[in-house]
This record gives structure tokens, C-alpha cells and sequence, in this order.
């Protein structure tokens, strides 16, 4: 019995362990279940609800056309037999800002519905087709079809694989007239996929996991970045004098120190908890609306608000005028601080907070911005003003417990305005960030990538020449030389400034990843110039047959039988790309994994690239068309390549790679999916081309 026990556990490990080793292969994480109800004498309700697989999500109808692509349902109809009454309804998505697309994306979690009101017009009907095409992601994409069948006659409903012949009274054979529920602008959106460029609304959605990758901000890393904030803006004209004041007050104007000592680290407490009740109206809004947070990050006249603040904020900080609170508002606060006890520390807090507004103003916008528009929610915004708080009262609390170390403090002096003016420099960089969330989402094409790198260049090459003492601001004190500090900063903005220009020509700029738009949002695809580094301009061979310049100027096909045609002539193995137009994940392996020199040179000389679009809606020609092994009749580009990728690998994984030798179609190790890691991803290219030469 023993014995038996033992055996059936191990069994049970080696099959796991089996199961991990078999790597991604063909899993459906939406189940469905349809229902159809009558509403009148020739209305009928048809309801279908999804449930998805924890860790997975689907796109919406309606999700931003220039992002992952939109959800299709259409309704196979012949003239005169139904008409669909109004647009698929469906479940609230939840959106979220995608940095690698430049958009706002609609998707659900766990589950959501679709419904659609139906007119039968033609008495003879019995059945009601619906396809539904979608794509399902988690850090790989997924294409999905559903087709279901709603019988008007007998009120039942059931998913097939591939739909009946259906008849009516009136026609022996339904005509394959697709009517869409969304409009004829899908016709357009499906040319554009089929062109390799960007998505139109109503293809079908292939992004992959821009969110899995990029979840909501790390609190820590708020906290952090928002403490560092709130200790640089002490360093400001505005703000550093104050703190020997306010620390001397508190410590001689007490009975004994350890009171003073006291109310200075209670009025640090009370800056932190102004700053905190700042965000409290924003936990009010996203009660009301969850989606409160979403709205502001693509609200294009937000975004201008933002911009045009940014750019006040900056203009004050060079000196051409001041931004101040209302005189009358930080006098009642001065009055009520002498009111003595707590109470009085509190307002001497808040008099502290009015009256430094026209320095911490623009760090505290900054703060405000980049959490509303990062669409991290409430409680995000909460902790980031929280870090703020804490940052600009620390130095007060900290020279209060050890007023030993105010001695070590720099003597105010023409450098707090330098401080200021450089700050100024930044907020202007920053504000075009929400000017170029108006345009993407506007898609007014005013501030492409080119435009947006080009204007970072200037700004950073101003502010290098003012801080080598080139020229000076309105408040500038005089400058007889340059001193280490101002000139290392010097160096340093020199050298992000000529980080900075090969972005004219398509580099990817991966420090400021997620800042300038996306690299298809250029004025042209290979960056400033057009040539983004092609093989023509690289003065290489002439490329081959059927094969394209893409990304890095790599060559690839996009046809199976021809590349691998092509690698049989020049004897190289193949490297399979089952990819996407809209897949996110696909975009970062060839923006951080394939534009690393090693993989970079290997891509382009050891192996022959086929890239199949798994997303594609291009229609294949009719003596093309074929029904596969699972029944599915295979219609599309797209179709044909991800069944392809089911019956040969047994994944419909989105990226998938696939290394093989082209004479016998063999693989050369086990295919991977989505591989961030460049040296893990070299060195399973690696590998395959090892085990080719053998």
C-alpha cells in the first residue's frame, strides 16, 4: 500500500515537472456562456457573458484605436433576414494608460458581458450567427474567436466551432455577408494592420501586456521620488532661509528645550498633514467614479491645464515674476500662528506652506500631475504628497533635535537662485510630456517624436550653457567663477543632451523610456532622416525576394514557405516570430531584447527572420480559405499563421519564438515566449545556432 502511495505521488511530480518543461502551449482563458430572450413579437435579447482566467484580460469594443486592438463582434447576416437595433452594449472596462502605444486602453478583468437587441425581419430565420473576434493577454497575447449560434425558434443558444449551414423559409444557404456592429471604419482599420501600420478602431485587439509588465507605480518608488522632491525644494529661496529661523524660534522662544524640540517636530508633523488633506478630495472623486483617475490621464484639456501651468511655473522660475498665495490668506494664517500652544504650530505650518508656494508650487504640480496622469489612483496620490510633506519638513524636525548641525548648513546666497532656475529648466521639460498626452490622444501629430526629442535637446542644452555662466537670469547674482558643484551639474546636463540626439534618428532612448512618444508616432518610421539604420543604409546587400526592412533594420519575411525557401539557398537557421502589430510585449523584446549589439548582430547575420502576424485581418484569397484540424474555417493572414503556430507548436502564445533547421523543419531547442531578460534571450539564440552547426 506503501509502495502504492509512494508511486502515485511520484507520478503526480513527474507529471508536473513534465508539464513545466513543455513551456507555453494552447490554452483558452475565456469560457462563455450565451442565453438569447424574446422582447417582442420579432425582438430578441442576445446576452454573452465571458469569465477570464485570473492574470489574463480583454480588450474592449472601444479601446483606443492607436493602442492594442479593439474587440470585433459581427453578426453574420443575410439582407433581410435580422437587423441589429443600436450598438453591442458591454460591461465598464477598465482603463489604463499604456506608455508604449502613447493611449488610455479599455480592458476587463474576471469577466464581462456583451448584449445586443435583434430584429428578426424575415419570419423563415432560425438562427442568429455572431463571431467575435478578440484577443486575450497576459505576457503573451492570445488570438481568439468565439462564434455563436442564437435559435429564434426554440430559444437556446450554444458556442461552435465552426457555424451551421443555416436555412430559412425564404433561402436554402445564408449569404457570408459579414455586418458589423461597430462601423465601416473598421474596413479602413483592417487595410491599416494588413499595411503594418498603426490599428484603426475596429480591428480586432491584440495588445498583449503592456499592463502585465507595467503594473500601477510602486508606492515605494512614489514615496521615494516625492521625498527626494520635498527635499530639493528646501534648498530654494523661498524655503531655505526659514529653517534657522523657524528651528531658533522653537528652541528659544520655550520654557525648555525639550518643548521646543517638541513643537518642531510637531510643526514638521502638521506640514506632512496639510499636505495629506490635500489629497482627500481626490479619494471623494474616485468614490464617485472609480474611473476618476483614467479620465484625468487622457483628458486632453487636463493635460493642456497642466501644460500651461508647467510652463507658468517655469517662466516665474526664471525670474520674468513671481507666483504668490493671496497676501490676505497667509496674513489670517500668520495671525492665527500666534495664538499660541499646538494650534499656533499648526498655522505656523501652513503660513510656511502659503508663503513658499512660489517655490514648492511647481514641485508640488509636478507631483500632481505625474501621479493624476500615471492613472495610479487616490491612494498613490495620497502617499505622493505624503513623501512630499515629509521631505520639506525633515530639515526642520532634524536641525531641531540636533541644532549641532546647523552649523554645517551653506550660507544663503546667490546659489539658491541658480537652484531655482534650474528647477525652472526642468518643470519646462516636464510640461511637454502633458502636451504630448493631448496630442496622442487627440492624434493632432504636432508634437511627434522627432519634435518632442528636439525640444528636450534645446532646453537641456540652455540650461547646460547657463549653468558654464554663459548668460544669467533677472536674479542672478554676479558669477566671478564656476564652482565644482555648478559645473559637474554642467557636465551632467551635457551629456543627457547628447544622450539625447541620436533619438532624432530612431535610438530608443531607454532612460527616458515612457517620456517622448512612442516610436511609431514620427514623422517617420526610422527616426529623423528615414533611413533608421537600414540595411540599404548600411550599404549591405540588396535584400532579398519577399523580404522587408523592419525594426533595427533587420530583415525579415512574413511568409512561412518563402523564408524558408530563402534560408534553405543561403543555409542559415530559421528564427520563427509569431508576433503582432498591436502585441506590447512583442514592441518591448524588439525595443530592449533585439536592440542589444549581441542579439542585434545575430538577428542580422546568423539566422533568417520570418515574422508572422498572428493579429492579422488581411483576408487570404479564396482558393486559400481552409477549414483546420479543430474545424475552424481560416479566412485571415492572421488565422492562418496562429493555426499554424497551434498544429505545429501546440502554443498560441504572443511573442513566440521558434528556432529551426530548414532542411528538415526540425526545432533547434524549445521555443520561448516573452524573454525580457537580453543575455537569457542571447543565450538561448545561442544555443539553437550552436545545435544548427552540429
Amino acid at each position: 500500500m506503501k509502495k502504492g502511495v509512494l508511486l502515485f505521488f511520484f507520478v503526480l511530480l513527474f507529471s508536473g515537472l513534465t508539464a513545466q518543461a513543455q513551456g507555453p502551449k494552447v490554452v483558452h482563458p475565456v469560457k462563455w456562456k450565451s442565453k438569447i430572450e424574446k422582447k417582442s413579437a420579432d425582438q430578441y435579447l442576445l446576452t454573452m457573458d465571458a469569465v477570464i482566467e485570473d492574470g489574463w484580460h480583454v480588450y474592449s469594443q472601444f479601446t483606443d484605436e492607436n493602442g492594442s486592438l479593439p474587440m470585433i463582434v459581427e453578426f453574420i447576416n443575410k439582407k433581410g433576414n435580422f437587423e441589429t437595433i443600436g450598438k453591442t452594449s458591454e460591461t465598464k472596462p477598465e482603463q489604463k494608460y499604456s506608455d508604449i502605444f502613447g493611449v488610455t486602453e479599455s480592458f476587463w478583468h474576471h469577466k464581462f458581458q456583451l448584449k445586443q437587441l435583434v430584429k428578426v425581419t424575415n419570419p423563415g430565420l432560425d438562427l442568429v450567427q455572431v463571431k467575435i473576434d478578440y484577443q486575450v493577454c497576459q505576457e503573451s497575447c492570445i488570438q481568439e474567436i468565439s462564434n455563436f449560434e442564437f435559435n429564434v425558434k426554440t430559444l437556446t443558444s450554444k458556442e461552435v466551432v465552426k457555424f451551421s449551414s443555416v436555412t430559412t423559409s425564404a433561402a436554402a444557404v445564408l449569404d457570408e455577408t459579414a455586418v458589423s456592429v461597430s462601423d465601416t471604419a473598421k474596413t479602413d482599420a483592417v487595410d491599416k494592420v494588413q499595411a503594418g501600420g498603426t490599428t484603426d478602431a475596429a480591428v480586432n485587439n491584440t495588445e498583449a501586456p503592456k499592463e502585465n509588465k507595467e503594473e500601477p507605480k510602486d508606492p515605494w518608488t512614489i514615496f521615494l521620488g516625492t521625498l527626494l522632491a520635498g527635499i530639493l525644494v528646501t534648498f530654494t529661496p523661498c524655503v531655505f532661509p526659514m529653517i534657522p529661523m523657524t528651528v531658533s524660534f522653537f528652541l528659544k522662544q520655550n520654557s525648555s528645550k525639550s518643548k521646543g524640540r517638541f513643537n518642531a517636530v510637531f510643526y514638521g508633523i502638521c506640514i506632512v498633514a496639510i499636505y495629506i488633506l490635500l489629497s482627500v478630495p481626490f479619494h471623494i472623486f474616485e468614490g464617485i467614479s472609480e474611473n476618476v483617475f483614467a479620465d484625468i490621464s487622457t483628458n486632453v484639456y487636463l493635460n493642456l491645464f497642466f501644460f500651461a501651468i508647467f510652463v507658468t511655473f517655469a517662466i516665474s522660475f526664471f525670474g520674468a515674476f513671481e507666483i504668490t498665495m493671496p497676501n490676505s490668506l497667509a496674513s489670517k494664517a500668520d495671525n492665527a500662528s500666534n495664538s499660541g500652544g499646538l494650534i499656533g504650530v499648526f498655522f505656523m505650518a501652513l503660513t510656511l506652506i502659503i508663503v513658499s508656494f512660489s517655490c514648492t508650487g511647481p514641485a508640488l504640480g509636478l507631483v500632481f500631475g505625474t501621479v493624476l496622469s500615471s492613472e495610479g489612483g487616490a491612494i498613490l496620490l495620497t502617499v505622493g504628497l505624503t513623501g512630499f510633506g515629509l521631505g520639506l519638513a525633515m530639515p526642520f524636525m532634524v536641525f531641531a533635535l540636533f541644532p549641532n548641525l546647523m552649523g554645517n548648513l551653506p550660507k544663503s546666497g546667490g546659489w539658491l537662485n541658480t537652484v531655482k532656475v534650474v528647477f525652472g529648466f526642468i518643470e519646462l521639460a516636464l510640461a511637454f510630456k502633458f502636451l504630448s498626452n493631448a496630442d496622442l490622444v487627440e492624434q493632432w501629430h504636432i508634437l511627434e517624436r522627432e519634435v518632442f526629442i528636439a525640444i528636450w535637446i534645446g532646453i537641456f542644452l540652455t540650461l547646460t550653457f547657463y549653468l558654464f555662466g554663459k548668460f544669467s537670469t533677472p536674479h542672478d547674482s554676479p558669477v566671478p567663477f564656476i564652482s565644482v558643484g555648478r559645473m559637474l551639474l554642467g557636465v551632467l546636463s551635457l551629456c543627457f543632451t547628447i544622450y539625447l540626439i541620436p533619438g532624432l534618428w530612431g535610438a530608443p532612448l531607454k532612460v527616458i523610456s515612457g517620456f517622448p512618444p512612442p516610436l511609431n508616432y514620427s514623422e517617420s518610421p526610422f527616426g529623423f532622416g528615414g533611413s533608421g539604420g537600414t540595411g540599404a543604409a548600411d550599404g549591405k546587400a540588396e535584400l532579398p525576394a519577399n523580404a522587408e526592412y523592419i525594426v533595427h533594420g533587420i530583415v525579415a519575411f512574413h511568409d512561412y514557405d518563402k523564408g524558408l525557401a530563402y534560408a534553405k539557398s543561403v543555409n542559415k537557421p530559421i528564427l520563427i516570430d509569431f508576433t503582432g502589430h498591436a502585441c506590447v510585449n512583442c514592441r518591448k523584446m524588439e525595443e530592449y531584447v533585439w536592440s542589444d549589439p549581441a542579439v542585434l548582430s545575430i538577428l542580422k547575420n546568423d539566422v533568417v527572420l520570418i515574422s508572422l502576424y498572428c493579429d492579422s485581418r488581411k483576408k487570404l484569397p479564396e482558393n486559400e480559405i481552409f477549414t483546420s484540424k479543430s474545424g475552424r474555417e481560416i479566412t485571415t493572414v492572421g488565422e492562418k499563421w496562429s493555426d499554424f503556430e497551434v498544429e505545429r507548436y501546440a502554443s498560441n502564445a504572443r511573442p513566440y519564438y521558434v528556432l529551426v533547421n530548414p532542411a528538415d523543419e526540425a526545432k533547434l531547442n524549445e521555443p520561448v515566449a516573452y524573454t525580457p531578460n537580453v543575455e537569457e534571450y542571447k543565450a538561448w539564440l545561442t544555443s539553437g545556432i550552436a545545435n544548427f552547426k552540429k
